[in-house]
């Protein structure tokens, strides 16, 4: 499913947003390899496993989701997990939306829309951790975090105001990432702690 160019909304002013220290092009990259035998691994899986279920981590496609457990305050929950779309905006937003101006030349915002479904486990009261292991990576190459983006944009919810989360019910959650502007692809990764991740890739459009 492609993204698509789009008037990014940020509630933030100019100069409230910083940069997390992985920035792009200084993050942890992908090895080719490593995507292709996970892919590989993935495929495998799938023989004697649901196909909207692999057994573990690897690529997916647009709107396939995946299954994990994470442990959260009251105990170990199982998600379901889906990346949604990718929305990719311009570098003259991306300047508006840093600190300093300098850091966003030649980057455009990614947001990235993940829906998380509660599959089993106790119910939340307090705010989930789910959503802290997701990441935007852009050409191999993991982007960096817009420290203050809003996540109230249209079909997104703020994650600090879900306070009670029970089984069966889902809610969507934004990531916004600065990517260099001359990507040929965006990838959305979720995974288990300790585990591979899971890979939802968007391509241009």
């Amino acid at each position: 499913m492609p993204h698509h160019k789009t008037a990014l909304r940020l509630a933030a002013p100019v100069a409230v947003l910083a940069l997390a220290l992985t920035g792009c092009g200084g993050g942890e990259e992908d090895d080719p390899a490593d995507a292709k035998g996970a892919a590989g691994r993935t495929a495998s899986a799938r023989a004697g496993a649901s196909p909207s279920e692999p057994a573990s981590g690897g690529a997916l496609a647009a709107g396939e989701s995946a299954t994990g457990t994470v442990a959260e305050e009251p105990g170990e929950v199982t998600y379901e997990i889906v990346a949604e779309k990718v929305e990719v905006g311009t570098e003259e937003e991306a300047a508006e939306a840093v600190a300093d101006p300098e850091d966003a030349k030649g980057k455009v915002l990614a947001v990235a829309q993940v829906r998380y479904t509660h599959r089993g486990g106790p119910a939340l009261t307090g705010t989930a951790d789910v959503d802290d292991a997701t990441a935007v990576f852009a050409g191999g190459r993991r982007g960096a975090v817009l420290i203050g983006a809003t996540e109230s944009a249209p079909g997104c919810e703020n994650p600090y105001e879900v306070e009670s989360w029970n089984p069966g019910e889902s809610h969507v959650f934004c990531e916004t990432y600065v990517i260099p502007a001359d990507a040929t692809s965006v990838a959305v990764h979720w995974s288990e702690e300790d585990g591979e991740p899971y890979i939802w890739t968007f391509e241009p459009s």
